[in-house]
């Protein structure tokens, strides 16, 4: 899983990094510290806060069409 840094999270979420310091002291979010402290997000995190979907590929989905002849 890709981990986006506070800085590229703050601009896809549209949010100040200050909110999501603040969702992670409230455990609203998942973030990962590296060595060092800094906070990471993880681009599954991510696409939960966005309500991301991703297809599930072991489904099939099948379309019928009949059309009309006239």
């Amino acid at each position: 899983d890709r981990l986006l840094t506070l800085s590229e999270a703050c601009k896809r979420l549209g949010v100040h990094p200050n909110t999501l310091r603040k969702w992670d002291g409230r455990g609203k979010i998942r973030v990962v510290r590296t060595v060092g402290g800094r906070r990471r997000i993880p681009e599954s995190e991510f696409e939960r806060l966005m309500g991301i979907v991703k297809p599930d590929i072991s489904k099939k989905v099948v379309i019928y069409c009949r059309g009309l002849i006239s």
